[in-house]
């Protein structure tokens, strides 16, 4: 069974920093790419950083140089380094990865069950 559980959320203030975990379980971690969304109050979710089987990343324009996905594929763990936060980050943050738990099954979309990030003064 295809499992993403999150975890680091919680309440900063503008410019601190906060670091996510999501830690996998139930296919093979290190031939997939893994992605971290988030959606905010009223908003549709979006798409924060993803990072390939390759340890390639890409990351939202509004994120660009303040936050940092990387991989452990020792740990099964992806992270979400997250600096110089800024109240427009407050969202619940999902793992996300398009994958399957054996070779018999069709691809899917799995998702964690989201850790809330607050920032505010």
């Amino acid at each position: 069974q295809v499992r993403l559980r999150e975890s680091g959320g919680g309440s900063a203030q503008p410019g601190e920093s906060l670091r996510l975990s999501c830690v996998a379980s139930g296919f093979t971690f290190g031939i997939y790419g893994l992605d971290w969304y988030r959606q905010a109050p009223g908003k549709a979710r979006e798409l924060v950083a993803t990072v390939s089987r390759d340890m390639s990343t890409t990351y939202a324009d509004f994120v660009k140089g303040r936050f940092t996905i990387s991989r452990d594929n020792a740990k099964n763990t992806v992270y979400l380094q997250m600096n110089s936060l800024e109240p427009e980050d407050t969202a619940v943050y999902y793992c996300h990865t398009e994958t399957r738990p054996n070779v018999l099954s069709k691809l899917r979309d799995y998702w964690g069950q989201g850790t809330q990030v607050t920032v505010s003064s």
